[in-house]
């Protein structure tokens, strides 16, 4: 066996370590409240954003110490990490308070036509209007906003722990297919799409009509089976009247957010966009509250983290997409998303010859119904992690419980993308 096999195997084992890590989150939170001593240990090893960027430093070394650190180098320069870049910059700008404020203000106009109570329509749209938004604000932006208007609205009143991680659940699942209705929006989709073909017409009439269809039924049953108890949350008052921000400041805050999205694969263009950004909002910061660099900067170490991982899986994962037949291809994709990003399992599914235009379909479709049963199957998801985990018990959020309440909706967005 030589070193270059070694390293992939090594590679193998650290990630399937680092997968059951961030399955290990609550038992570390917990220790963290245990213990006297080293509880800042502890609480560290049980954040889910420095799971990946942990053990992608462990990679790196033992790369460094077997081979040498010129190889490492190498290693890390030849990584793509644009996404964890633009994850980063989409959550602080989406995140700032004239873009929340123009989002529910929003919200609040289409809630009091929906023929629901007032809290009712706000949590349906909440989980159905915003991650279809996604499609156009991409996905991470939407992720963000809807996370922070349920937790404005919801999570930061007294509800129930179930509705907590039944919201997640499907918030989670709704904005991984939600993003589908264009093909620049969803990262699994924009893997693929430009070297299939695929454009927005195509995206619509295979993919989009169905994600639709399951992001509002899957929102619709959860309104209604928690219907009680969000009628029993105090609602806030109308976004039109508090902390109103100018609409010059907001219009500002949205070129910034749509010249990024349109520079999205240009990493030294955002980024120069981004300080150009904070700027802005150190001139104006009267109507800013406090920008969310630090939440960004955690799920940009857990992106990258892995992207340094996943780079070194391609050896069996390519492996396993290429033997299977189209019916096979898209359970195996909703399974392998679950322990992996699934824009790097599209990826990898790009790379394989003559796949069929079925066997495409599947590997995408898969991929999207997959993205809500963890923390890691979808790029987003890790935002919205950052964003609410401190409102479940002990700051942790139980990676079972997660995919218990994600369980459902993914069977439903499953049942939709079957459909011919």
């Amino acid at each position: 066996m030589n070193t270059e096999q070694t390293l992939l195997y090594i590679a193998a084992a650290i990630f399937a370590v680092a997968v059951l890590h961030t399955f290990s989150g609550k038992f570390f939170a917990h220790m963290a409240h245990q213990s006297k001593h080293h509880s800042g240990l502890w609480h560290l090893l049980g954040e889910v954003e420095v799971v990946f960027g942990f053990w992608a430093f462990v990679l790196v070394m033992i790369v460094a110490a077997y081979s040498d650190q010129k190889s490492a180098i190498h290693y890390l320069e030849g990584q793509n990490f644009t996404e964890p870049l633009f994850v980063f910059v989409i959550l602080v700008i989406s995140g700032t308070k004239p873009v929340l404020w123009s989002v529910q203000h929003f919200v609040s106009r289409v809630a009091a036509v929906v023929p629901l109570p007032t809290q009712l329509a706000t949590y349906f749209l909440c989980l159905s209007l915003i991650p279809l938004l996604g499609s156009v604000i991409t996905e991470p932006a939407a992720m963000t906003l809807a996370a922070l208007m349920l937790r404005d609205r919801f999570y930061k009143k007294k509800i129930s722990a179930k509705l907590k991680y039944m919201t997640l659940g499907t918030l989670f699942v709704n904005v991984s297919i939600g993003g589908v209705l264009t093909p620049f929006a969803a990262p699994p989709v924009l893997m693929v799409a430009e070297k299939w073909g695929w454009n927005v017409s195509h995206m619509f009439f295979h993919f989009g009509w169905k994600a639709a269809a399951a992001v509002a039924l899957n929102a619709l049953m959860l309104t209604l089976l928690f219907r009680k108890e969000l009628q029993t949350v105090e609602s806030e008052p109308d976004s039109a009247d508090a902390g109103a921000v100018p609409l010059t400041v907001v219009g500002i805050h949205y070129l910034f957010l749509v010249a990024v999205v349109w520079f999205s694969h240009y990493s030294v263009v955002f980024l120069g966009l981004f300080l150009f950004f904070l700027g802005f909002t150190e001139a104006y910061k009267q109507y800013q509250d406090r920008l969310m660099l630090r939440e960004g900067l955690l799920v940009a170490f857990f992106l990258a983290g892995l992207v340094v991982l996943g780079g070194m899986q391609q050896w069996w994962l390519q492996a396993v997409l290429a033997e299977m037949k189209p019916a096979a291809l898209y359970w195996g994709a909703t399974a392998l998303t679950a322990i992996t990003d699934n824009a790097a399992l599209t990826y990898l599914g790009s790379l394989v010859a003559g796949l069929s235009d079925a066997s495409k379909y599947a590997l995408v479709a898969g991929a999207v119904t997959g993205g809500g049963l963890t923390v890691i199957a979808n790029a987003p998801n890790p935002a919205a992690y950052a964003i609410l985990k401190e409102y479940f018990h002990e700051q942790a959020i139980s990676p079972l419980g997660l995919f218990a309440a994600a369980a459902v909706p993914t069977l439903i967005a499953a049942i939709f993308f079957q459909l011919a």
